[in-house]
Formats: structure tokens, C-alpha cells, sequence
């Protein structure tokens, strides 16, 4: 009785103190329940579990930040009934974000972003009390060490994408701690990258190196993962964001500490190359190989042509089941598995058309569609046999481009001999859907009609819509059926993939000044997959710049440009612009799209600006909500907000 009315008096004691140290919620939540949630194994695991909760939300791509900030996709401007699409996190690009009420504010949890110093809180309480349980076995104690260890790392790792040097907490604040003793402030930013890796190498030798039991723990961290998150880590450290960036090099705590450094440093780069070869050779020793056209599940049909097996395949890359998938290094399941299929997915028949269930509001804008190469392997606007002049020019498909785009349907110019990526990743007027239900040859698959309001079920102010006649494909199941009603068949999101390490690798070799006969295999493995010529093989004998290859910052060109290519709507886009500093010119055009509700050729393909995107050097990192600094007077606030 007398440790009862203790803890209830630490409560009320930790009720009392939080106005002025709610910033980084620093004393646990439920004191008194502590001793309770470590009195045995089950309920420390249920305690472990509850630790993952807030990476699985990361699943969400609507509050996703390498998502919704890529400049991949949209949301309409003007849609009156959007209760259904969380809209703060795309209104970023319109220059809605503010220090007073930051959007995706995952400092504190607020705007539809998770608080982050909660879960490192919870974390923390984990490690602290790990050695409660007296019914928890040796191997299981290190094993959820090693897993607690790697999810601090990673919301620690979140955080720095986002806000760069972050208050570094290793350990809970005690229940009397001052209020002076609370208000920490920002580590400088290469302690804070020290202080992830050091975490993850702790973590590394207790994780198992494979998941064997799928059915009761696929999603929970391996070897693999933690090496890859590192090598992840490193490279974002070592990229101009964060490596001598002059933007940020006045940016001080308030006694004068320095938190970027303004010096270059190459030697960053060395060490991401270690952890990424680490990374690439556990995962390759542990299984992990290119999700290839003998991988393609029972319900494809074996007569399939090549052309429309090479784009089934590139789609279940992603849509695959992960306990299948040889590719699939690390994804999220989220709540629902992948979820929000419907906003990707065009209406396909009569019935769908005249439902409210799918969305279809998600859109990717002309800038995106002629980012993907060419059927030889280069740049739209590089390939010297390509009509890059006249891609926007009327063109009737054949039976030759069947698989692709309708035949007999009028489209442009642009839809045709493209790489087998665009055919996978993208939905336009005219294209080819195989799957919704109909699982033949593909003599008989559904298209997209997209010309005029006969597309949409109701006037424009009510019914969501597509504002640009693009849908990312690339995040739809083939086996998903809408019609009169839907069924979904759900997927996990994406976080790391063999394909996107290969590339990290590639770039990671080029910045190290490697030679491109060093740099260039790691690109070929995920362009042959691809069903594209090899670089020095598409360069040479298509590009308009046959020598790009050969120079460092050519190369450097090719590898940005095959990552947002071959990663293209998996939430990575938007962290690569960032750390390379290539955001704002992502942002500096217009996002544009065709006129959707007209409905001849010459009327429907008249681009039209959706949004005027506005972005400055100052939105590469999030503002620090300005209350905080306030309440926590050590802290310092990112430049120009």
C-alpha cells in the first residue's frame, strides 16, 4: 500500500511539472504502472511491441515526409469534401508550413506527426527496466536489447533527417529532475550521427540475421536492417545537406557551440561506403537477391508476352507478399498493410464509375511522367532518336504497343517507347491496366480512358478526382479489384530494397572518386533487371552527351536520376532531393498536369498549372515549433524560421 501512494504521488507530481517540460515529455507517462508492465515476459514483450508503434505509422504516406514533399505526387487545390485525405502534409509545397504550427511536426507530435521524443522516452524505459522479468531468457533479453537499441536509433535518425542537430536523450530524466535540468539542448549534428551509429552497432550482434518464425514476427528487426539503416545514416551525413553546407554553418547553440561544421569532409564518404558494402553483403549472404521474372506469383498467367511480363514484374516488386519477396529487405505494415490503395487507382468500369469508394485523388504531375527514361536508357530530352520536340504531338497506338496503350487510342507522342518502369509505375490516358480482376493474357485488360468527365462520377466541387491524368501505379496490387465494390489486396510499404542499396553503393563509390568501371556495375544489376541497356551501353550509343559517364559529376547525374526513377513513390524521393540539396529545383518549376475534364485530344492535353510550389534553402529543415523555445530557452532555431 505504502509503493501505491507513492507512485500515485509521483504522478501527480509528473502532472504538476509538465507546463514547463512537456517539449521533449522527458518523465515517463504511468509511473506507477512501471513495475506492472515488467513483472513478467509477456507482458515486457507487450511493452517491446508498443515500442515499434510508432515506426509502423510510418507506413501512413500521408504523413510520410520522404512522400508527400518529393514533388512525386499532389493533391487537388479545390476539392470541398477531402475529409478523407489527410492534406497537411501535401499542402507543404504550397508554402503552408509555419514555426508557430508546424505541419508533420514530429518533434512534438503535433500536425499529424508522431511525437518521436515519446517513442525515444519509451525506448528508453525499456532498456531501464529490462532486467525486471525474472522469466526472461538470456537470448531473448539480448535480442530485445538489440531491437529497442535499433528503434531509438531510428526515430533518432528520423528526427535528424528532418530538424539536423537534435537534443541527444540517452536516458530518462529522473521524476525530480529541475526544470533547469529539462531544458536541454541541441547536440551538434555529428555527435548526433555518432550517437545513431554507435546505437545500431550496439544493437547489430544481438539481432537475429533472418526472421524464421514469418507468421508470428516478420516486421520485427534483423542484422540485415540495422546495417542497411547505417549505411543509410552515413550517407545522409556525408551528402551535401549536412556535409559543409554554408547554409547551416551559422547555426549555434546559444553558448556559441557550433552544431554544423562548415568544412567539407570526404572522409564521411569512406566510412558510408564500408557500412553500405556491410549492409550488401549481409544481405546478400542472408537471401536477399533482385525480384526477378521467375519470382512473378501463381495468379500471372504463364502465356503473357514479354513486354507485359517485364511491367507485372517491376509491379510486384513492390506488391509482392514481403515472406516471397527476395528484394524486400525492411517494409511497414502499418495498419492495414499498404492501405491507401484507392488514391492511386483510377475508375476502370461503369460501376467503379459511379461509386464514391476510390479516390483517385493522388496524382503525379507532368514532371514526374518525364522523369522515366526511354525504352533505350536514357533521358527523354538526351536521346538522340527519340522526338523530344514533339512528344506532346497526337499518336495512335498499335498492335505492336498493345500491351502499353490501347490499341486504336489516340494519346501523345510522350507515352510510347518508354522504359518498362513507366509502363509499371504510371497510369495515363490510353494505358493498359492488367489485373482488377481480369487475369488473362492481357489481350483484354482494362485501359484508362481519361479524356473528359465521363472519367468521374459527379461535378468537380464534390467528387475527388485526378487534377493531372497521371496515377501512380506503381502503389496499386494488380490483384486489387475495384468495381462495384472493392477488394483490396494489401502490401507493405517499402523502406529498404537490394535495388535501393545498389544504387546507394553506386553513389556512395562515385562521391569517393572511384572509377565508373568500380561505380557502373552496381547500376547495371538494377537496370538490366529493369529490362534496360547497361549505362555505358545506353550512353554511348543513344544519349545526345555519349561521354556523361565517364566524369564524376556525370555520373552523379545518372545514379540521382535512376534512384528517383527505380524508387520513384516509396517515400525515398523526398530524402534524396533533401540531402543532396536538389529539392529546390525540383520545386523551382511549376507542377503541372493535362486538362482532365476536357474531352478532346487537342483540349485534354493543354498542361495547366496545379500548384506554384514555394520553397526556400530554409525549407530543407523543420522549423522547431516556436512555443518550444519559449518553454526551453537552451534551444536554438533552424535558420530563417
Amino acid at each position: 500500500m505504502k509503493s501505491y501512494y507513492k507512485y500515485l504521488f509521483m504522478v501527480a507530481l509528473a502532472i504538476t511539472g509538465v507546463s514547463c517540460k512537456k517539449y521533449l515529455d522527458v518523465v515517463p507517462d504511468n509511473v506507477g504502472t512501471i513495475d506492472y508492465a515488467f513483472r513478467n515476459r509477456n507482458e515486457a514483450e507487450n511493452y517491446l511491441f508498443g515500442c515499434y508503434n510508432a515506426l509502423q505509422n510510418f507506413a501512413n504516406v500521408q504523413t510520410n515526409v520522404g512522400f508527400v514533399t518529393s514533388g512525386e505526387t499532389l493533391f487537388p487545390n479545390d476539392l470541398t469534401d477531402n475529409n478523407s485525405v489527410n492534406t497537411q502534409g501535401f499542402n507543404l509545397v504550397r508554402g503552408t508550413q509555419s514555426a508557430q504550427t508546424p505541419a508533420l511536426n514530429y518533434w512534438d507530435g503535433e500536425g499529424s506527426g508522431q511525437a518521436l521524443f515519446k517513442a525515444i522516452r519509451k525506448c528508453n524505459t525499456m532498456l531501464e527496466n529490462i532486467d525486471k522479468p525474472i522469466d526472461l531468457s538470456a537470448a531473448e533479453k539480448e535480442r530485445w536489447i538489440a531491437e529497442t537499441k535499433f528503434l531509438k536509433a531510428y526515430y533518432n535518425y528520423y528526427l535528424y533527417r528532418m530538424y539536423g542537430p537534435i537534443p541527444i536523450i540517452d536516458v530518462n530524466l529522473p521524476i525530480n529532475a529541475t526544470t533547469d535540468e529539462t531544458k536541454v539542448k541541441r547536440a551538434p549534428a555529428d555527435s548526433v550521427v555518432n550517437y545513431i551509429v554507435r546505437l545500431l552497432d550496439q544493437a547489430v550482434p544481438g539481432l537475429p540475421p533472418v526472421i524464421q518464425n514469418q507468421a508470428q514476427e516478420l516486421g520485427r528487426i534483423t542484422k540485415t536492417i540495422a546495417l542497411c539503416v547505417k549505411a543509410e545514416v552515413l550517407a545522409t551525413a556525408a551528402s551535401p545537406l549536412f556535409n559543409g553546407n554554408p547554409d547551416l554553418s551559422s547555426l549555434k547553440n546559444k553558448d556559441g557551440q557550433v552544431l554544423f561544421s562548415a568544412t567539407y569532409d570526404a572522409t564521411k564518404w569512406d566510412r558510408a561506403a564500408a557500412a553500405c558494402l556491410d549492409a550488401i553483403k549481409s544481405a546478400e549472404a542472408n537471401g536477399a537477391r533482385l525480384h526477378i521474372t521467375t519470382d512473378l506469383t501463381a495468379n500471372i498467367p504463364a502465356n503473357l508476352t514479354d513486354s507485359l511480363k517485364k511491367v507485372l514484374n517491376l509491379q510486384t516488386t513492390i506488391t509482392d507478399k514481403w515472406e516471397t519477396n527476395p528484394e524486400l529487405i525492411w517494409a511497414l505494415n502499418g495498419h492495414f498493410g499498404f492501405g491507401n490503395q484507392e488514391y492511386f487507382m483510377p475508375r476502370l468500369t461503369a460501376d467503379a464509375a459511379s461509386s464514391l469508394i476510390a479516390q483517385g485523388t493522388i496524382a503525379a504531375p507532368i514532371s514526374q511522367q518525364e522523369l522515366f527514361y526511354t525504352n533505350n536508357g536514357v533521358p527523354i530530352n538526351e536521346d538522340k532518336t527519340w522526338d523530344y520536340a514533339n512528344r506532346y504531338t497526337k499518336q495512335t497506338s498499335d498492335n505492336a504497343n498493345r500491351f502499353y496503350i490501347h490499341n486504336g487510342y489516340e494519346t501523345v507522342k510522350a507515352h510510347f517507347n518508354r522504359e518498362p518502369r513507366f509502363y509499371a509505375d504510371l497510369a495515363f490516358d490510353g494505358s493498359v491496366w492488367y489485373g482488377n480482376g481480369k487475369l488473362g493474357n492481357g489481350e483484354d485488360a482494362y485501359f484508362v480512358a481519361g479524356k473528359g468527365p465521363s472519367s468521374y462520377a459527379g461535378p468537380k466541387d464534390y467528387i475527388r478526382l485526378n487534377e493531372t491524368g497521371y496515377w501512380p501505379k506503381k502503389l496499386v496490387n494488380y490483384l486489387t479489384v475495384y468495381d462495384k465494390t472493392m477488394t483490396w489486396e494489401d502490401f507493405h510499404l517499402p523502406v529498404i530494397r537490394l535495388a535501393g542499396m545498389y544504387l546507394l553503393y553506386a553513389e556512395i563509390l562515385n562521391e569517393q572518386g572511384k572509377t565508373s568501371a568500380e561505380v557502373i556495375p552496381y547500376i547495371d544489376r538494377v537496370r538490366t533487371r529493369a529490362g534496360l541497356p547497361g549505362v555505358v551501353d545506353a550512353w554511348t550509343n543513344y544519349s545526345k552527351t555519349p561521354g556523361k559517364f565517364t566524369t564524376k559529376d556525370g555520373l552523379r547525374q545518372i545514379i540521382h536520376q535512376e534512384r528517383r526513377i527505380e524508387l520513384a513513390f516509396e517515400a525515398q524521393a523526398g530524402w534524396d532531393l533533401r540531402r543532396w540539396k536538389e529539392l529546390q529545383d525540383v520545386m523551382a518549376k511549376p507542377l503541372q498536369g493535362w486538362s482532365v475534364f476536357e474531352e478532346s485530344f487537342v483540349n485534354y492535353y493543354r498542361p495547366h498549372t496545379i500548384i506554384t510550389p514555394v520553397f526556400n534553402t530554409r525549407n530543407y529543415m523543420w522549423p522547431i515549433k516556436a512555443d518550444n523555445l519559449i518553454i526551453n530557452n537552451n534551444l536554438v532555431q533552424n535558420p530563417n524560421w
